[in-house]
């Protein structure tokens, strides 16, 4: 299960997240905690880095006469969060991500909004070639403060299976 402690010597614990690939059950919920509050100094930054142009993201005189009427957060930004959110519940012990599909912008994300995440368990399956994972896929839904829904995507990662984790094999 995702935060568990475990020994790893004498009068010594690590914290470990994640679930392996036995741990996970078609139809199964995990809301993604704390949410995460976005910043317009973060929006830009995230603008700049990705070189991503459009001043609806970064120009507060250009957005005011959108139909926005302000500066919208950059929605490249808005799936990253999300996907972050769920690491320590859906991805910690991936080997991989295989793909992202049907991503959906449904509403507007604005600096000071605070983004909530929850994953659904669609299915998995065993892999065919790597006898160390499975195969997973999860529908991300991410809701602002008010619980509109601002964004929607499938993902589908490899996942290691119990006794084959990194974190059992590395000496960090």
């Amino acid at each position: 299960m995702a935060g568990t402690t475990k020994e790893v010597g004498p009068n010594r614990y690590r914290e470990s997240f994640g679930r392996y690939y036995e741990e996970f059950v078609v139809g199964d919920v995990y809301e993604h905690r704390p949410g995460r509050t976005i910043t317009e100094t973060e929006n830009t930054w995230f603008t700049l880095l990705t070189m991503n142009q459009h001043p609806i993201h970064f120009d507060s005189e250009y957005a005011k006469h959108s139909e926005f009427g302000r500066c919208i957060v950059a929605s490249p930004f808005t799936v990253s969060l999300l996907v972050g959110m769920s690491v320590s519940d859906v991805s910690q012990k991936a080997i991989a991500n295989l793909g992202w599909t049907d991503i959906k912008l449904t509403h507007p994300v604005f600096a000071g909004d605070t983004l909530y995440g929850e994953s659904e368990v669609l299915e998995k399956r065993e892999s065919k070639s790597r006898p160390d994972a499975g195969i997973v896929s999860v529908r991300t839904i991410g809701k602002n403060q008010d619980g509109v829904v601002v964004c929607t995507f499938d993902r589908t990662m490899l996942v290691q299976r119990e006794g084959h984790a990194l974190e059992e094999k590395a000496k960090y």
